[in-house]
């Protein structure tokens, strides 16, 4: 029978999805490692039954089957060539919660931070605390043994572990928790393969001959945070195998086997009190790295919840990401390194303020730091979140040298860490090689990544020599190579060594015990692939030479764009998480709608295409579909993997060779259509809104067809202008950008806008200019947004300065000038002049309030409650704080912003009957209840013409543009 028909039985047997298509296998050859392994298939199962069936279908064709979260490995643990089971979409349950107890039992796709937002109404929370706790989840965290940046406190996830129900690899159940040594001996006894697992775990660890061998070659036991191989050197602790503990829990030995052992179904975990909110950070600057780890010793004697390192490479990279360049203001001077230590107190804030004044005194006694400011409250949130984001900002680094991960997870006891990081340098220099440094330091764990580019062969034989070193290096202080991220493919081939011959061949019959046909997530710990091979990209390649009409020459073209993505996941983060990356994947959880498909999807084909065209895939066009352009990742990617600008780009290319549909013609060249149509425009709305004309242009239903206004500004600003030589204009002069939105939509914003600006004592010009080109863009005509720019550059290039900005009312057409015009526009240098004096309105508002030219008095005092909805194009390339400081100029207003996310219409998207129910359900995650909530009295400001169509579609309130609130307010 061949495969697909194999494969074709078991999804029919399926609740859940089984997809073995070439788009779903290329996305998920790929984790947030180096490696790439296609499979040959992805299931998602809906029920525990599911998983049963896909490993006993495994078993029955000898075919692999690696389990997957949310595909955050750093090592290579959820790529593999068999079935990819990706539990995220649907086990994702609290199963149950014993608040007395302090136990939790969840499903393995549980994501962390969801967990503790659901444990801290009762005080208590989950401690293990990865950079990617937003989307991580728990299944990953117990297959990975991770810890994070609480470990020095609260410990790893091996500490947490009570219970755990799993699938084995013949489909039977069992549960693995705490029992008694007469327990353990009565489940010797039988011929269930769970039998076999106890029997051998008996027969293998009461031998003296291997306790030895265990003792003599696992790395020190003060190591909390050792991830090498299976944790047998943890059950030698249990009176059965000469220890002193009365009880075992071979749940331990599962946390951190990369399920390589047992498929996880339910996890019982420990919690503990939520941690004291008196804190104060310290954050340390130091000259050097050495110097920086040396006062680790130091710091670490007092009773820090947090002591987290980070090199002068990552944080110059938060200089160019537009979302962690807030979150460096604790920067002073140019420190080579940074240590944030963080003391706290569940008693005073004084009790925590004297600890952090303690800590500051014995650094500087001990000469330790230059600068040693101490950090409150929000503030040390901000600095988290950047430290979280460091691994992803690397991902931000042009060209082909790239933070490699070969040496990732270091981690020696903490009285050798200043010796071992001395002979990790020198090492280093003999290579020529300047590395990447951050760290748990606390925990004596270090994230070190020299800098190398693997397309060449040079590149690829540093990679296995400088892990070759290192592995011998962290043997010599019998450290552990993986301090959290695990062994996966890039320290598997080391095990041997590590822990020694005899160790390595115990551990391959204990995974044999559990899995005698090989079939859970083979080819890591045990019989590991090398670690210099299946790597995302081919050593001595030659590079693709890809013709784009976009400029990519800020990231060396557009392929190098897409290989930014290092897979970090940031894009999966749900709605709770706060920001609005990604909103197709908050609305569907499938991976296929992530940024990080896109991008995936993307490098594949630029790659691996033989096409003349390599754009002209159909996969590429199914993983974009669902992309709505916020730009969001734009910013809160720490990368910087703007998918918007890619698919823009894939838009133009892959039409090119299939052709634009009518549909796609109409939206682009709305402008032009309303330019016609408003000559009648009652007639035109009446005929739009016809079910069978909205029918024959898929839109949907349910949608109204935005009404042209009467008459359109231009035509009004020609009637109504004030000329300078009648008024005396005491602020200037600036430029008003009369967007197509405005022109034929909005027009009585445009007034409110002209009216509001000439109130408060400017010049208003509005010139002929062409549209802004935002539907040519976001529909792939990129010939005709490009003249556009072409056009709005040579217009404005003059008359744009300064003291004369021009000034747009609706984001997404009056950023294309800082954005997408910079790529678009033949004259590159003046359409970067220009971009510097291009303001959205509360932009401009903000800069002339903070001059004293806008203030209070010239507003109404009446009282006034507002709540501000951002447009995704704001948040992603501007700053809603600034829509926020023009509402509050009048002093009676009370302005708040929602924390929302996209509204789900983005142009065209929504009106287009096939993505009507997702762009839905994208308002429905957070901006829909969060206005449903809002008291009637309340005003709701939209700067987005799309946005507010979509508030009113999804909720039946007006939302109305900040300018418009703001004229009602003039005095």
């Amino acid at each position: 029978m061949s495969h697909s028909l194999q494969l074709q039985q078991l999804s029919d047997s399926l609740e859940g999805t089984l997809f073995y298509d070439e788009l779903h296998t290329t996305i998920y050859a790929t984790d947030a490692s180096a490696y790439r392994i296609k499979p040959i298939a992805v299931a998602i199962p809906k029920t525990e039954d599911d998983i049963v069936k896909i490993i006993r279908f495994a078993d029955q064709n000898k075919i692999s089957i690696t389990p997957r979260t949310a595909g955050t490995s750093l090592a290579g643990q959820t790529v593999g060539n068999g079935i990819i089971v990706d539990v995220s979409k649907y086990f994702t349950k609290i199963v149950a919660f014993d608040p007395i107890n302090k136990t939790v039992t969840v499903q393995p796709g549980v994501i962390r931070d969801e967990l503790n937002l659901f444990l801290k109404p009762h005080g208590l929370f989950f401690g293990p605390n990865t950079s990617t706790s937003n989307r991580c989840m728990i299944g990953g965290m117990v297959g990975n043994n991770s810890s994070g940046t609480t470990s020095i406190r609260y410990g790893v996830t091996r500490d947490k572990i009570v219970e755990i129900k799993a699938v084995l690899s013949d489909g039977s159940k069992a549960v693995f928790q705490e029992i008694s040594s007469e327990e353990f001996i009565e489940k010797t006894k039988g011929d269930l393969l769970e039998n076999k697992i106890y029997k051998t775990i008996y027969e293998e660890l009461s031998n003296a001959e291997n306790q030895k061998e265990i003792v003599k070659e696992f790395p020190k036991p003060e190591i909390h945070r050792r991830n090498t191989g299976y944790a047998v050197d943890l059950l030698l602790k249990s009176e059965l195998f000469s220890g002193t503990e009365k009880t075992i829990n071979l749940g331990e030995l599962l946390c951190g086997s990369e399920g390589t052992l047992a498929f996880t179904t339910e996890i019982t975990l420990k919690v503990d009190k939520i941690p004291p909110t008196n804190s104060v950070m310290v954050v340390a600057h130091f000259h050097s790295i050495q110097e920086s780890l040396e006062a680790v010793v130091t710091a670490m004697k007092h009773h820090l919840y947090t002591c987290e390192m980070m090199d002068d490479t990552i944080l110059n990279c938060t200089k160019t990401n537009r979302e962690q360049a807030k979150n460096r203001f604790f920067i002073q001077g140019d420190p080579k390194a940074v240590i944030m230590l963080e003391v706290a107190s569940h008693y005073s804030m004084e009790d925590a303020e004297e600890q952090a004044n303690e800590l500051i005194a014995d650094l500087q006694k001990n000469n330790f730091g230059y600068a040693l400011p101490k950090i409150y409250g929000a503030d040390i949130d901000k600095i988290n979140e950047l430290r979280k984001a460091g691994l992803g900002l690397l991902g931000s680094i042009v060209g082909d040298d790239k933070a490699a991960d070969s040496i990732e997870d270091t981690a020696v006891e903490l009285s050798d860490l200043p010796n071992y990081i001395a002979e990790f340098s020198a090492m280093m220099q003999r290579h020529g090689q300047s590395a990447i440094y951050y760290a748990h330091a606390g925990a004596g764990e270090l994230h070190l990544r020299p800098v190398l580019n693997l397309k060449t062969k040079e590149g690829l034989h540093q990679f296995r020599n400088i892990a070759t070193e290192v592995a011998i290096l962290v043997k010599k202080y019998r450290g552990s190579l993986s301090g959290e991220h695990g062994d996966g493919i890039v320290r598997g081939e080391f095990l041997p060594f590590m822990i020694g011959d005899k160790n390595y061949e115990l551990l391959k019959r204990i995974k044999n015990a559990f899995d005698p046909n090989a079939i859970l997530n083979i080819g890591k710990i045990v019989n590991a692939s090398k670690m210099d091979e299946n790597l995302r990209v081919e050593a001595g390649r030659a590079e693709p030479d890809i013709k784009t009409i976009q400029d990519f020459s800020d990231s060396m073209g557009i392929l190098r764009a897409a290989e930014k993505c290092n897979g970090s996941g940031d894009c999966r983060k749900l709605p709770s998480a706060g920001g609005t990356l990604c909103p197709s994947y908050r609305a569907t959880r499938n991976e296929k709608d992530t940024t990080r498909a896109r991008a995936n999807a993307l490098r594949e084909y630029l790659t691996h295409s033989e096409k003349d065209n390599k754009f002209d895939h159909e996969e590429l066009y199914k993983v974009f579909e669902l992309c709505v352009s916020c730009k969001a990742c734009a910013s809160e990617c720490p990368s910087n993997v703007d998918v918007a600008t890619l698919k823009s780009e894939f838009l133009y290319q892959y039409q090119k060779a299939n052709g634009f549909s009518i549909r796609n013609k109409i939206f682009a060249f709305n402008a032009k259509l309303n330019k016609m149509g408003s000559m009648m425009p009652s007639i035109t709305n009446f005929v739009a809104n016809l079910s069978l004309v909205k029918r024959s242009m898929g839109i949907a239903p349910k949608r109204q067809v935005p009404l042209l206004a009467p008459t359109t500004f231009r035509k009004w600003h020609e009637r109504n202008k004030k000329p300078a030589a009648t008024h005396s204009f005491a602020n200037g002069k600036v430029y008003l950008f009369c967007d197509e939105f405005t022109n034929y939509y909005d027009v009585a914003i445009g007034i409110d806008t002209y009216e509001l600006l000439t109130g408060l004592g400017y010049e208003v010009v509005v010139v002929d200019h062409e549209e802004s080109g935002r539907a040519f863009i976001s529909k792939g005509f990129l010939e005709e947004a490009q003249v556009v720019a072409n056009k709005n550059v040579a217009v404005f290039k003059d008359l744009i300065s300064e003291d004369t900005p021009l000034i747009g009312i609706e984001p997404s057409a009056i950023l294309t000038f800082r954005d997408e015009y910079i790529r678009l526009a033949k004259d590159k240098d003046s359409a970067e002049k220009l971009a510097k004096n291009v303001f959205t309105v509360e932009e401009f508002f903000k800069r002339e309030i903070t001059t004293g030219k806008i203030h209070s008095e010239q507003f109404s005092d009446a009282e006034k409650t507002i709540k501000i909805h951002g447009h995704c194009h704001q948040k992603s390339m501007s700053s809603i704080e600034a829509t926020f400081a023009m509402l509050n100029v009048p002093k009676n207003n009370s302005v708040t912003i929602y924390n929302s996310g996209c509204c789900g219409m983005a142009g065209s998207f929504g009106y287009e009957k096939e993505h009507y129910e997702i762009s839905m359900q994208m308002g429905e995650d957070t901006l829909f209840p969060k206005i449903r909530a809002t008291e009637s009295s309340t005003a709701i400001s939209a700067a987005g013409t799309s946005c507010r169509h979509q508030i009113f579609d999804g909720t039946h309130r007006k939302a109305l543009h900040p300018v418009t609130i703001l004229r009602d307010c003039l005095r």
